[in-house]
């Protein structure tokens, strides 16, 4: 995930966002329009959609508990509602 902390995790090196700015899947430090949040998180999980370790991305972020950004096609509170 681009803009993510660095872990062992190999799938990182596969995914389709690795080359992205991260500002495509997490919200700035200040406010954010609901029609800006909507349009960023289209692109984000367009770009997740054909990702090889979508999966392995979308577990990664609920096992850590990830509280913010698009990470394996979902956002924060789409995880919130696995757990």
């Amino acid at each position: 995930m681009a803009g993510a902390v660095l872990t062992n995790e190999r799938w990182q090196t596969r995914a389709a966002c690795r080359d992205r700015h991260a500002s495509v899947f997490f919200p700035p430090s200040q406010g954010e329009r609901n029609n800006d949040r909507s349009e960023r998180e289209r692109l984000a999980k367009a770009i997740c959609t054909r990702c090889p370790v979508r999966q392995p991305c979308l577990d990664y972020a609920v096992r850590i508990r990830e509280p913010y950004g698009i990470w394996g096609g979902m956002n924060e509170v789409e995880r919130r509602l696995l757990l």
